[in-house]
């Protein structure tokens, strides 16, 4: 152990329990000795759902409103004319 309490894993151990550089570990004294496990991951949702779900498309701006663009979509749709057979019953 260095004088930082860093110890250095041994190869095969690292190989064993599958740790890659920068992977996170965890020590657990259990009575007389202490056991090295690999850390989970803390896998509750966030609050908000923020992140949740992952995103490949371009980011939208801060700003951005959903009402903008129906508007905008309303304005291009081609306009129909009645077709005189009287739309509703």
């Amino acid at each position: 152990m260095t004088s930082k309490g860093q110890v250095t894993i041994p190869k095969a151990v690292r190989q064993q329990l599958g740790l890659k550089q920068g992977a996170r570990v965890v020590f657990v004294v259990e009575g007389d000795h202490a056991v090295l496990r690999p850390a989970m991951p803390d896998r509750t949702a966030p609050p908000s759902g923020f992140g949740m779900v992952r995103v490949v498309g371009r980011a939208l701006p801060a700003d951005f409103d959903v009402a903008t663009l129906l508007e905008a979509e309303v304005r291009r749709a081609p306009k129909t004319k009645p077709s005189g057979r009287g739309g509703r019953k």
